[in-house]
């Protein structure tokens, strides 16, 4: 009898810890810029410390990270491609949408180009030098494609390269062709110290970066932990999420590198 309760002991044991690993865990569908920047390795810490919640992050384009929604193989989406967002919600993949960090785009390259407009720059670019896309569906290459066509200025030839990959990857290849790439400013600033490249053009407004946080509607799928999932949603937006989204960068690059703007809750 007592070994047949040892043994129940140890089964029950084995079910608690498992399935509450399982449960207290959740998948963070992101861009590759939040990793590469060093912003989740900053941030998620705190989350997992105060909740218990661990956060499985993969890494991927804007698109490929919609693309995990709609299939349900991912709880939570960190993305920044505004227009796909809403749309991703108005089809009822997402249940909860809202505004929460921005940061800038910027035009880095080996020399400054054009006369500080973008129309030129991106002339220069074309005229002259080799520029680096990320040719990926990611918000960031999205960003691109809409300044090319804004300004009217074709963008295809020798001149111009696809890389398919993320943003630090994409860095990388523009340092090693001494190109010209879009890149957002977190990455490139976390990515200056091991790069020959500068900043060539830039505009806030302009190439303003906006991030958004949703939740995977758990009606389509069976599998989404939607509980623990809206727990980093609601933390993320809150006045503690916010309060580190822009304390991130001020110790190690002496300034902000995200802005915390979700909306405030009355």
């Amino acid at each position: 009898m007592k070994k047949i309760l040892t043994i129940v002991f140890v089964l029950f044991m084995f079910t608690s810890l498992f399935g509450c690993k399982k449960e207290q865990s959740i998948i963070l569908a992101t861009t590759t810029s939040t990793e590469n920047s060093g912003l989740l390795d900053f941030l998620l810490p705190y989350f997992e410390e105060e909740t218990g919640i661990e956060v499985k992050v993969v890494a991927v384009g804007t698109g490929a990270a919609l693309e995990m929604g709609r299939n349900g193989e991912a709880d939570i989406l960190m993305v920044h491609d505004k227009t796909r967002e809403l749309e991703f919600i108005s089809e009822n993949y997402g249940t909860l949408r809202s505004d929460f960090m921005f940061n800038d785009f910027v035009i880095v390259g080996p020399g400054v180009v054009g006369d500080n407009t973008l129309v030129s720059v991106l002339q220069a670019i074309k005229d002259s030098e080799t520029f680096v896309s990320r040719g990926d569906n990611s918000g960031t290459h999205s960003k691109e494609m809409s300044l090319w066509d804004t300004t009217e200025i074709g963008n295809s030839g020798e001149w111009y390269i696809e890389t398919g990959k993320g943003m630090g990857d994409t860095l990388m290849m523009a340092d090693e062709l001494q190109a010209y790439t879009l890149s957002d400013r977190a990455t490139f600033l976390s990515m200056l110290d091991n790069l020959d490249l500068e900043i060539v053009y830039e505009n806030p407004e302009e190439l303003k970066n906006q991030y958004g946080i949703m939740l995977v509607n758990p009606e389509l799928h069976n599998n989404i932990n939607t509980e623990e999932a809206k727990k980093l949603y609601d933390w993320l937006i809150s006045e503690r999420g916010q309060e580190l989204i822009n304390q991130y960068g001020l110790e190690e690059y002496d300034q902000q590198l995200f802005f915390a703007n979700a909306p405030k809750v009355e």
